[in-house]
Order: structure tokens, then C-alpha cells, then sequence
């Protein structure tokens, strides 16, 4: 199909040393979903949740079975 639905494929982080997160604004509720590193406490963020469809995506583009804790 030329027009189809992208197929989603699975990406990699290292659950060793990255964490899963979603950070959401206070003030404005933008949440923006990320990993977070163990050693240092950085956010690396990966993409811009607007809703339950992109939460699920991201959550099946990583292989990630839980939903990810949420920090403010």
C-alpha cells in the first residue's frame, strides 16, 4: 500500500541505565514523554504527548509495558 498506516517499529534504550518518564508542565499541562538517565538525572526527551494515541505509541515504539511515572 503507498498510502497506509506506518507500521511502528521498536526502538532501544538501556533500562540498565535509562528510566522511562513523562514530564508534565504545571502551568500549562504540556507533557512531553522522555527517558531520563540513573547516574546523572538528565532528560533526554523524545516526543510531545497530546494525548492517549501518542502515549500508546511511544509506549509500543520502545517496547514499554507500564505506563511511565510522571514528574512535575
Amino acid at each position: 500500500m503507498l498510502f497506509g498506516r506506518k507500521k511502528t517499529e521498536t526502538a532501544s534504550f538501556d533500562p540498565s541505565t535509562q528510566k522511562p518518564v513523562l514530564r508534565k508542565s504545571i502551568c500549562t499541562g504540556e507533557m512531553t514523554a522522555g527517558f531520563r538517565d540513573l547516574s546523572g538525572g538528565a532528560f533526554h526527551d523524545v516526543m510531545l504527548i497530546r494525548g492517549e494515541d501518542d502515549l500508546r505509541e511511544f509506549m509500543a515504539t520502545y517496547g514499554i509495558t507500564e505506563r511511565p511515572e510522571t514528574e512535575y
